[in-house]
């Protein structure tokens, strides 16, 4: 839990200096970039689990 929290103020720190110097933010600015993020990040564990199960 504590890694999810400062990754998360991590980017609330980026996204504060982005915004402050005008630049673009570095992540996808609708809910569907951000969903698509979160499959490849699922598809990746899910490989990873599945993979896992049949091996053992």
């Amino acid at each position: 839990m504590k890694e999810i929290l400062l990754a998360l103020l991590a980017g609330v720190l980026i996204g504060i200096v982005f915004k402050v110097i005008r630049l673009p933010i570095p992540a996808p600015p609708v809910l569907a970039g951000v969903v698509a993020i979160f499959g490849v990040w699922l598809g990746a564990y899910g490989l990873t689990f599945l993979m896992d199960k049949l091996t053992n």
